[in-house]
């Protein structure tokens, strides 16, 4: 699905914001997915003949729902269809506004940005569309912040902050705060990340244990609240504004729903400057035995551990204690993780031009690592994942197989291979290119995939049997722990 017709869904109020849906369904919408979830042939003929009158209708919202329905049923064809005739038939409407949206995101400088939302604001009043739903206004709010970005990333904090106070929607607030003061942070202008990164967390705090109330709005922007408070505390640690720093930290590991190896290991460094090493060890200690440990966070653990205990003895049996308990609770959930399902089949061509079949591989466990160069989570896998195909190198019973999809340009095995090369990555490397027919990237559609990064453990007989999804804070020993367990219980299974 392009990004204008997502605006566009979001936009006519059956989408979703990052990953909170914000709009309740109608009557019609839980008609259709009860239809849609059916397996009754019947079922499955209603849905088409009621898809095909809303296609039909005078109204913009009814054909819009009609696209959304055949996109979930992949029938890229009608879904193209419709929304074609909708752009005919309401020039002026809103998935017209939307997909004309896309010039503001499309130009490449601020001043190009600054242009193209000025014209496209001019051609779709907000006065126009407005109704009395919060997405009335949120559509120009991306608009708004995706332009105050750019004026960042050139540096031009004046004008991105003028930018970013002409936000409207209030819950969408905090998570565009968060997005320009990650930029901000990133060009090393830590007074306005401190500034947006304060406001973000401030918005959040306004939303948490229902004091705006609890509708799915009111939840996604509460839902923020830890990242935002990292987020915040990180950029204070960077000050040196230790005292700030310690109290956003606290807020931060009070928040947060597991252990966060960065905050952690962060807030026990404060912790540690105010001579509250006890604390500063048991920060630690709960990294450590959630496995996140990196061989940093492994060697402070060590010298807090001699610092409390007085001396290092019997370190080592506490440390073999921890990672056996680590190990043995590892393996108790990945046992309840374990599937039994039948994996798609796919034959793709390389880098180098030669076919690779799955069906070829038969009797070994192979790792699927679907990804983009535009995927920044896909990206930050990748040492972890590097680190593993090491280990299993030598193993002829093991195949790692990185599948590059849902492509954004007409050089994708270019930038896939520029990429790989760049970073001295040893993958081999498939190209899930669009079917020309379909429009549909094949390998990553027969897997299901909605997101990547999307990673799956196959047996050798072909069935899925884990789909790996590790944390971004996880270290890469974990990870590396991770997929061993999901190769070794998949060769048993096999």
């Amino acid at each position: 699905m392009t990004t204008s017709l997502i605006l566009f869904i979001v936009a006519m109020g059956y989408g979703a914001i990052s990953h909170a849906q914000v709009k309740t369904p109608d009557s019609t919408i839980t008609q259709l997915n009860k239809l849609l979830a059916s397996n009754d042939a019947l079922d499955h003929a209603t849905l088409g003949k009621r898809l095909a009158t809303l296609a039909a209708s005078s109204e913009e919202r009814e054909m819009a729902m009609a696209v959304q329905y055949y996109t979930r049923l992949k029938n890229n064809f009608k879904s193209d269809s419709v929304s074609k005739a909708i752009l005919a038939k309401f020039p002026a409407g809103k998935m017209a506004r939307s997909q004309e949206l896309q010039k503001v995101y499309n130009s490449k400088t601020s001043s190009a940005k600054q242009d193209a939302y000025k014209a496209w604001n001019t051609k779709f009043p907000a006065e126009k569309f407005k109704t009395g739903d919060f997405d009335d206004q949120l559509i120009y709010d991306y608009g708004r912040a995706d332009v105050a970005r750019q004026f960042a990333s050139e540096k031009n904090s004046k004008q991105a902050v003028l930018w970013i106070a002409m936000l409207e929607v209030d819950f969408w607030k905090g998570n565009a705060y968060y997005g320009l003061s990650d930029i901000f942070y990133k060009n090393g202008d830590l007074p306005n990340a401190e500034i947006f990164a304060k406001k973000a967390l401030e918005i959040a705090d306004s939303y948490r244990d229902g004091k705006k109330g609890i509708s799915n709005q009111a939840r996604f922007a509460a839902i923020g609240y830890p990242g935002y408070a990292l987020h915040y505390a990180n950029i204070l640690y960077d000050q040196k504004k230790n005292k700030a720093a310690l109290s956003t930290f606290e807020k931060a590991h009070q928040a947060a729903e597991e252990v966060n190896a960065q905050l952690n290991f962060k807030y026990a460094q404060l912790l540690i400057g105010e001579n509250r090493t006890q604390e500063a060890y048991d920060k630690l200690e709960e990294v450590v035995k959630a496995g996140k440990a990196s061989p940093e966070i492994a060697t402070q653990f060590k010298s807090l551990y001699t610092k409390v205990k007085g001396s290092d003895a019997g370190y080592s049996e506490y440390a073999a204690a921890i990672r056996k308990s680590y190990l043995e609770n590892l393996n108790r959930r990945l046992s309840k993780e374990m599937i039994n399902e039948q994996g798609g089949d796919f034959a793709l061509t390389d880098l180098n031009g030669k076919e690779v079949a799955l069906k070829d591989l038969k009797g070994k466990v192979v790792i699927l690592d679907f990804w983009a160069t535009w995927c920044a989570p896909c990206k930050r896998s990748f040492p972890a994942m590097q680190m593993a195909v090491n280990k299993y190198k030598d193993d002829p019973n093991v195949r790692f197989l990185f599948i590059h999809t849902w492509e954004r340009t007409n050089t994708a095995a270019k930038d896939a291979s520029d990429y790989i090369k760049s970073q001295k990555y040893t993958f081999d490397v498939l190209m899930d290119l669009k079917d020309p027919e379909t429009n549909l990237n094949k390998a990553v559609t027969s897997y299901k995939v909605q997101a990547i990064p999307a990673k799956f453990v196959i047996d050798g007989q072909g069935k899925i049997r884990f789909r790996l999804n590790p944390g971004a804070d996880t270290s890469n020993e974990a990870v590396v722990d991770e997929i061993s367990m999901m190769i070794d219980m998949a060769k048993k299974a096999s």
